[in-house]
């Protein structure tokens, strides 16, 4: 489209050829043709005149029309808005008073700098079109994954060329390490696709959960064929992920399926996410057996169930703590984001110690035996300080005081023997079993930092 955009003979050609390079429909130019024929001839003529365009097919010209009323030539005053009757009669015959009369314009005579105008208007509706194309097709594709170069990086963020425009990955959704060359293919998740002033901004990302999901949908058959299902994932990018998985056919095993032969599938995953270690783990309707599946490979005692604040205790063998919680708590962390529940890892010696200083907390009260502090304890209530605050109804659950009248007699109490101890001014004694196992644990808690202190000490002499 050159200065002469006004003054062409076959503007149809033009109008074929950009939308054809351009990929815009054709009314959309024609549109923006008659727009920029308009501002064109209002710079000439005015804004006061009633100017029309239209684009006529047949000649591929676009052609302006001036409309004027139709008057009497006695009440005739203003020659740019209205015409003489006798005048309109020799334009078009059944021409009649108050009608409106279109007088074709000569187009040719606009002038360059009209012309220009038209132009840029043309040139601009072209670029809000290709905009407008551009976002509808990243729209359609968003929670796809994409491929492109890396062009360049701005304020932290990778600009990478996808071809007809460019997507932008945020430090927040890059993987921690990565480090991306101008001229590296780079791939991620087309996570969000706005459209601004500016025109589409496109959000790449490699560090969300749904780009692991896609990758495991790309590389295993299975999940593309709906086999086997994703039910949830957890990353922390970079380093660790958890996917949850379950089959649909149960001659399927979807861990295996996900894992593939020698661990052909999983590991592709890992080189495209530089390295991050990803545990497969088998889904479960059983919150519990979901949970412990989660933690795997660490060992499960007991779990205690919240289901009302959707939380979890979960019992391990001592032994077993610090696999259980993973390398600064991240083994547990993703567990629980897959899971969706709030996780508490407690080890056995701790559970015991709890257990252990419950009983001789309920014992307290006047006439409580081990039996009957076991009953209450197994009831949810682990001290006679929570008796106190509980309700008749509540307490007449437990096994031996299913009578309200011994249900408000261990209320009462338990009442007692906290106004006991603040009247004396001393505080609850604890267990001494239970004191032990915080000694025992303290103790081996020192015990492996003085190794670790000794490890490090000979580390260092072995070097000199």
């Amino acid at each position: 489209m050159a200065d002469n955009v006004l003054n062409i003979n076959d503007l149809s050609k033009v109008i074929d050829q950009v939308g054809k390079d351009k990929g815009i429909d054709k009314n959309v130019i024609v549109e923006a043709v008659k727009q920029a024929m308009l501002v064109a001839a209002r710079k000439k003529y005015g804004t006061y005149r009633e100017i029309e365009a239209q684009y006529n097919e047949e000649s591929g010209e676009v052609e302006l029309y001036e409309f004027k009323e139709v008057v009497e030539r006695e009440k005739f005053i203003d020659e740019e808005v209205e015409i003489p009757l006798d005048e309109a009669l020799k334009l078009d015959p059944g021409a009649q008073l108050d009608d409106s009369i279109g007088i074709k314009l000569e187009s040719g005579d606009l002038g360059r700098i009209a012309a220009q105008t038209a132009k840029q208007i043309i040139l601009q509706k072209v670029r809000d079109a290709e905009r407008e194309i551009i976002f509808s097709e990243f729209e359609e594709r968003k929670g796809e994954v994409a491929s492109g170069i890396a062009r360049r990086v701005e304020k932290g963020a990778i600009v990478v060329d996808l071809g007809r425009t460019e997507a932008h990955i945020p430090p927040r959704e890059q993987i921690p390490g990565e480090i991306f060359k101008p001229g590296d293919r780079i791939q991620g998740y087309l996570a969000e696709v706005r459209q601004t002033t500016r025109g589409p901004q496109i959000i790449m990302s490699r560090a969300d959960e749904r780009y692991l999901v896609k990758l495991f949908e790309m590389e295993v058959p299975e999940i593309y064929d709906d086999i086997v299902e994703i039910m949830s994932a957890a990353r922390e990018p970079g380093q660790r992920a958890k996917i949850a998985v379950r089959s649909n056919d149960n001659s399927v095993d979807p861990v295996g399926a996900c894992v593939g032969m020698k661990g052909s599938r999983v590991q592709n995953i890992v080189q495209e996410l530089r390295g991050e270690k990803i545990d497969i783990v088998l889904w479960d309707e059983d919150v519990t057996r979901f949970a412990c599946n989660a933690l795997a490979p660490a060992e499960i005692s007991k779990v205690y169930l919240d289901e009302e604040n959707k939380e979890m205790e979960i019992v391990v063998p001592d032994s077993q703590l610090s696999l259980a919680i993973g390398k600064k708590g991240q083994n547990v962390r993703l567990a629980a984001k897959l899971t969706g529940w709030k996780l508490d890892i407690v080890s056995s010696t701790a559970i015991q110690s709890r257990t252990a200083e419950s009983i001789f907390n309920l014992m307290l009260v006047p006439g409580m035996n081990e039996t009957m502090a076991q009953n209450i304890l197994q009831s949810g209530f682990g001290s006679f300080q929570s008796l106190a605050k509980a309700k008749a109804e509540e307490i007449m659950t437990i096994p031996g005081y299913e009578e309200q009248e011994k249900a408000q007699k261990l209320i009462s109490d338990a009442a007692a023997l906290i106004a006991k101890y603040e009247a004396a001014g001393t505080p609850v004694p604890t267990s001494p079993q239970a004191q032990a196992a915080k000694e025992a644990a303290s103790s081996a808690k020192q015990r492996a930092e003085d190794q670790l202190k000794a490890e490090l000490s000979k580390l260092k002499s072995d070097e000199n």
